[in-house]
């Protein structure tokens, strides 16, 4: 049967399942952030130790790969890759479930990240073909909920399930889960016509990476808006990952507390500040480009003194009210950056764009930011003890200041860089 990618009732039901499975992405890479509590006490390990199981060994095939599968997204079927997707990464997340040592858990992380690097850059190439560009920041906004409603579901479910069950166990349970939703994605989700709501239309040859690459060296704001991607997403990254534990060492609360309490602040923080970034682009960006870099640039800035307000703060009842904010303000770039990644670059090369930002701000973002906050962690413990993520926590909230910083630069050149 034929779709109408136009409809916007279909329309809005691709929305629905591609947030279904970002949904899934996030709830497979954000699990082990709860499940560190019972995983470091099982296995022996340390917080660095965490952090590159956490981190690094997501990263390090989710960016390598994201380029290539990319490129195959720009020339071929974006939703049989995307289901191919959905089912290695969760079959690897079930398959956390079956290890007994650091490297075997290592191992199957990297597996995650394998399956995940085809995931999120065709799906961005494929909203901004089944939607106009004046509504792209909101579409990209709405597939954003991916983020906290998944963080928050894989935290409240681990928790759950870890500590009525064990740690595999959660593992196991949401690794099928994702295989079982997959034959659904690609039974009813069409590919549309490839720049179908753009001028360049949709029979543009693929170019090759040295050609996107050569575009790209040519629009300073791409790089800058990436690199300001990247260090948002150290503390970004960070805070989904070590909070559940900053939970536990410093309020003494149980792993099932402490779920609830940072499940709920995602979900209720997360969705509204991803959907309001989202839509002041939408509404502030058409006039002046420069405005899909400046709004997150301001939130970033918002969310400093706010932190600090929140992971100070000796009463668990303030900590939460005050992380509601700034969790919010930390996920509302989402939208317009990357809508104005979609647009630095033309149609035939909008999945290979995303994937070099991508590689770029996971890298670094994933790689570097929940290993560093793990390794400050050890070395504040002997002076702080359980208190020691506390301070590594305020330490990271500098990654933010470094974030507005470099938006705000690439604001100078997005109206210059921007394929209209």
């Amino acid at each position: 049967m034929r779709m109408d990618t136009k409809s916007p009732g279909y329309r809005a039901y691709v929305m629905f399942i591609l947030v279904v499975v970002y949904t899934f992405n996030f709830i497979d890479r954000q699990i082990v952030g709860i499940l560190a509590v019972p995983i470091k006490a099982d296995l022996g390990l340390t917080d660095t130790q965490l952090g590159l199981m956490g981190g690094l060994a997501f990263a390090l095939f989710y960016t390598g790969l994201g380029i290539p599968v990319a490129m195959l997204a720009d020339r071929w079927n974006r939703t049989w890759i995307i289901t191919a997707a959905l089912t290695i990464w969760s079959g690897m997340t079930a398959a956390c479930g079956l290890a007994t040592n650091f490297w075997q858990l290592f191992l199957a992380r990297l597996g995650v990240g394998v399956g995940e690097a085809g995931g999120v850059a065709p799906a961005y190439s494929l909203i901004s073909d089944y939607f106009p560009s004046h509504q792209r920041a909101r579409a990209l906004s709405v597939y954003s909920f991916g983020i906290p409603i998944g963080s928050a579901l894989g935290i409240l479910f681990g928790g759950y399930i870890a500590s009525k069950i064990d740690w595999r166990f959660a593992f196991f349970v949401v690794g099928i889960a994702g295989i079982l939703v997959a034959p659904i994605f690609k039974l009813t989700v069409a590919e549309p016509p490839r720049g179908q709501y753009d001028v360049k239309g949709p029979d543009a040859p693929a170019p090759t990476l040295a050609q996107i690459v050569q575009l790209l060296s040519h629009k300073p704001s791409f790089w800058l808006i990436s690199l300001g991607a990247a260090a948002s997403s150290m503390m970004g990254y960070g805070l989904f990952f070590w909070l559940p534990s900053f939970f536990v060492r410093s309020f003494g609360l149980e792993l099932l507390e402490a779920s609830v309490v940072f499940g709920s602040i995602l979900l209720i923080g997360g969705i509204a500040g991803t959907w309001a970034g989202g839509y002041m682009a939408d509404r502030f960006g058409a006039g002046k480009r420069g405005n899909y870099v400046i709004i997150p640039a301001i939130a970033f800035l918002a969310t400093i003194p706010l932190y600090m307000l929140a992971i100070l703060s000796p009463n668990l009842t303030m900590t939460f009210f005050a992380l509601l904010i700034p969790t919010g303000l930390g996920l509302a770039w989402l939208g317009p950056v990357l809508s104005a990644i979609q647009h630095v670059v033309p149609p035939t090369m909008r999945a290979t764009a995303s994937a070099i930002f991508l590689f770029i701000n996971n890298l670094i973002g994933i790689g570097a930011g929940t290993v560093a906050l793990g390794i400050i962690s050890d070395n504040l413990e002997a002076r702080f003890g359980d208190d020691s993520l506390r301070y590594a926590i305020l330490a990271g909230t500098g990654f933010y200041l470094i974030a507005a910083i470099l938006f705000l630069a690439s604001s100078k050149y997005l109206a210059k860089d921007w394929e209209e």
